[in-house]
């Protein structure tokens, strides 16, 4: 699990500038919007850096099976490992600021020129914290929470009595079986579901959703919110594919959740 002695020297540099010194915060950065920005300070946090981390892996080669629909395990670890080395470096800087969570999580991945099977791993979110100690917002191990939504959802979900544990994902990289010369030419012309690249993606994405469900028990989580499925292949061979989920999973904070009345907005731009 990465450390503080992970995080690079200028980093540790810049984020002790931040901290400021005399009990006097020093200049914030965030990549919130300035609407977002407004609405998080209104919840009663304050931003006080964009924190990041990163993991440059190298992922290694599995040989499928070009009639069989299956989990390409050897790319799934790789592919959840690296993003999850970038989450915890994140993790460590906001905890270097004190941090008690993280907003506006983003999770980026980026092949790399160098050669075929290295990619970047970046994740990305503004630090905050909240003067007012009533409520702890960090999660049971006492690490920063994080969460991808956005300032305006993040203030909502606060209003409505829940607040984010942590950004929660899942992945599946899963290689979808080829067709046959005979199945080809029995489908030709026809209208029919292709029950074999049916099941593979259906399989596929369960295994992301299921892995995705149990990192929120594992937070003691109700529930998770904003859930977004992704797929991609990469650099991979056409046939293979990977699911990706990520969300943010909440817990109560009280047990009325009022949600305030929407109210109607008249836009006077052109």
């Amino acid at each position: 699990m990465p450390t503080q002695d992970d995080i690079p020297a200028h980093a540790h540099q810049r984020l002790r500038e931040m901290r400021g010194k005399d009990g006097k915060p020093g200049l914030f950065t965030s990549d919130l919007s300035v609407n977002e920005f407004l609405l998080v300070k209104e919840a009663g946090f304050e931003p006080i850096g964009l924190v990041m981390g990163c993991s440059i892996y190298h992922i290694g080669y599995q040989q499928a099976n070009w009639s069989k629909n299956e989990e390409m395990k050897v790319l799934t670890q790789a592919m959840y490992h690296a993003r999850e080395l970038a989450m915890e470096r994140m993790q460590a800087e906001a905890a270097e600021l004190g941090a008690d969570g993280i907003v506006g999580v983003r999770l980026v991945v980026k092949p790399l020129e160098w050669s075929d099977s290295l990619a970047e791993f970046l994740a990305i979110g503004t630090a905050v914290y909240r003067p007012d100690r009533s409520t702890d917002f960090r999660t049971h191990d006492g690490k920063p929470f994080t969460s991808d939504l956005s300032g305006q959802d993040f203030w909502t979900v606060l209003q409505a009595g829940y607040r984010p544990v942590g950004m929660v994902m899942g992945n599946c990289v899963y290689h979808v079986a080829h067709q046959s010369f005979g199945q080809w030419f029995k489908n030709a012309g026809q209208n029919v579901e292709m029950t074999n690249f049916t099941q593979a993606l259906y399989d596929a994405r369960e295994l992301a959703m299921e892995r995705m469900q149990h990192e929120a028990q594992e937070l003691k989580a109700e529930g998770i919110v904003g859930v977004q499925i992704n797929e991609r292949s990469y650099r991979w061979s056409s046939h293979v594919i990977e699911f990706f989920t990520v969300g943010t999973a909440v817990v109560s904070m009280r047990a009325d959740h009022h949600i305030p009345k929407p109210q109607l907005v008249l836009s006077l731009d052109d």
